[in-house]
């Protein structure tokens, strides 16, 4: 039962309101938070230097304070923040769709946790990462269980 609810479009829809307006909520109240997300929905502009891309894990926590809590903002359905990377600080936007975030940290807290599993929104795909992308797909479809998870109607 749960497992059909939270792979609904409509549940996904909720989810992504909900976080948009927790978000707008900090915002507005001057709150730093961090976000867990999933990476491969996350685009970096300028794209990041592959060694310092390949340091992140599937799961991954930006936490916005100071400049990068200044310069975030909301766009339709993702969020964007400058944030610097690596021991040069690299500058670079980072885009991370609003349903790919998994939760919202306040103080070392959960806030928030997106239960969703969205399929039928296509992430976006950092074009630095495509091999993994390929890698893992490649992965997934050796798992006949997975076959329930492919859209029927290509």
């Amino acid at each position: 039962m749960l497992y059909d609810i939270i792979k609904s479009s409509s549940f996904a829809r909720l989810m992504e309101n909900h976080v948009r307006e927790m978000l707008i909520y900090l915002f507005e109240n001057d709150q730093n938070f961090g976000i867990l997300c999933k990476i491969e929905a996350v685009t970096f502009d300028p794209i990041l230097p592959k060694e310092i891309a390949d340091e992140f894990r599937a799961m991954t926590l930006f936490f916005l304070a100071g400049y990068t809590f200044e310069s975030a903002r909301i766009d339709h359905d993702v969020l964007i923040f400058e944030a610097g990377f690596g021991q040069e600080n690299i500058g670079s936007f980072v885009s991370v769709p609003l349903i790919s975030i998994v939760q919202v940290i306040i103080d070392d807290t959960p806030a928030f946790v997106n239960l969703a599993l969205p399929h039928e929104k296509v992430m976006p795909v950092n074009s630095e990462k495509n091999e993994g992308v390929q890698n893992s797909m490649s992965a997934f479809l050796t798992n006949p269980e997975n076959q329930k998870f492919l859209n029927k109607k290509q």
